[in-house]
């Protein structure tokens, strides 16, 4: 029923197991698969959403099976952020906590089946999805440090049932799956036994559909990586470890190239806006040369800055302000929100404090004398969101560094700013 042999080297095997037909018929045949091959070893994990009082016995319920099994369970709870859609913040919690799961190299196999990718397709429609949507999901993509896989994509749901009819499993039933309030529920109750009835084969035709609409997915994704190659190089500041694009490359692509580049380089860092938001973009591309416009994700913002578009997320989306004192300039000194400093080479005087700009600095340059911090943070084209968060090393009111400057302290102790991860949101 399921092709194993991709996942074969793979460090660890995790199923999703909430206890109910698909991920059931799923872990038992994971669990034969192990019991007769070489592979990798093979643990369950079920996510507890604590959203109704039946789901309570489920982690009891799902223990029991793996007993049965041989397999170890983990059982997770999540906390499900209040929101519009309460199938989305459910499925977030529910990822979120997949992702923190996987360790590098690991494997996470969930049940989604044909009837799941068809109600997707649909679904998606319905709400005026792009390309990127209609693609449904992918037999495998990253998730965390791992990988998520859906080994059942091609298997129609009656062909689970059948399967764990035959073998006599026993599974629980979410009473919320019969609630039409919930949008899939009303697609999968009410509107596909009546395409079924007029087209039989209506829900293998749109999974098939999405697969052709993935792949066509996978060519502009082959664009987009093209288009996105010049555009990436010529980065400054590399210490930064931020990701950023020229916006000259960008702008020579025709705006249906530019917003296809964009989507694919945002899918990984934030969930993309829908087509009402790209004026955000327009914003972004069309101000003025001084300006400074921020095009606002769900996981973070776009700035632009000497010619380029960068990503900001996590921390970089915090203010940092004040003063710490550096007992021990020999180790490095956390910055609260805003990475660490350290130095390298000889050593500096006491009474050291590390702080930030507050406008009109001045820095003793070697062989330059005396020279204003600003002009020099033009000088090495700084983007203007570093400059506010860019570490001083003071000694009472006066400058004697600027972290990782090329110009600063050149012939003596280095002053260095390791800057906090730009960490990327759930996609």
């Amino acid at each position: 029923m399921i092709n194993l042999t991709p996942w074969l080297d793979a460090c660890a095997w995790h199923v999703a197991f909430s206890g109910g037909l698909d991920s059931t018929v799923l872990l038992h045949l994971l669990a034969d698969y192990v019991r007769a091959h070489d592979a990798p070893p093979l643990r369950a994990v079920h996510i507890h959403h604590g959203l109704q009082a039946a789901a309570d016995g489920w982690p009891a319920h799902c223990q029991s099976v793996c007993d049965g099994l041989g397999i170890e369970l983990q059982v997770i709870h999540v906390q499900v952020a209040p929101g519009a859609s309460l199938e989305q913040a459910a499925r977030d919690a529910r990822y979120a906590a997949f992702s923190q799961l996987l360790g590098p190299g690991d494997v996470l196999f969930t049940g989604q089946h044909r009837d799941d990718q068809a109600e997707t397709l649909l679904f998606r429609l319905l709400r005026g999805a792009g390309l990127r949507g209609l693609a449904a999901m992918p037999a495998a993509r990253a998730l965390g440090q791992g990988t998520l896989a859906r080994p059942l994509l091609a298997v129609a749901r009656g062909q689970l049932l059948a399967h764990a009819k035959a073998a006599g499993l026993a599974w629980v039933e979410d009473p919320s799956n019969a609630d039409t309030v919930f949008a899939r529920n009303y697609l999968r109750r009410e509107v596909f036994p009546l395409l079924g009835q007029r087209w039989p084969q209506a829900a293998g035709n749109l999974a098939r559909s999405a697969e052709h609409l993935g792949e066509a997915l996978g060519l502009l994704d082959e664009l987009a990586c093209s288009d996105l190659a010049p555009a990436a190089r010529g980065a400054p500041l590399p210490w930064l470890g931020l990701d950023s694009l020229d916006l000259e490359n960008l702008k020579a692509l025709s705006p249906a190239r530019q917003r296809n580049a964009l989507q694919y380089w945002l899918s990984s860092r934030t969930r993309l806006p829908d087509s009402r938001h790209w004026a955000g973009w327009e914003g972004l591309r069309d101000a003025a040369i001084d300006a400074q416009p921020i095009w606002h994700l769900g996981d973070g913002v776009l700035q632009r800055s000497h010619g380029r578009i960068w990503w900001l997320s996590g921390q970089w989306l915090e203010s940092v302000a004040g003063r710490l004192a550096w007992v021990d300039p020999g180790s490095p000194l956390a910055l609260p929100g805003n990475g660490c400093v350290y130095v390298q080479g000889g050593a500096w005087p006491a009474g050291l404090q590390v702080g930030y700009r507050q406008g009109g600095e001045v820095l003793d340059v070697p062989g330059r004398g005396r020279r204003d911090l600003k002009r020099l943070l033009n000088e090495w084209q700084v983007p203007h969101f570093v400059r506010p968060r860019l570490p001083l090393l003071l000694l009472d009111e006066q400058v004697l560094a600027v972290a990782n400057l090329p110009l600063a302290g050149q012939g003596g102790p280095q002053f260095h700013w390791q800057p906090p991860t730009s960490v990327q949101g759930l996609s």
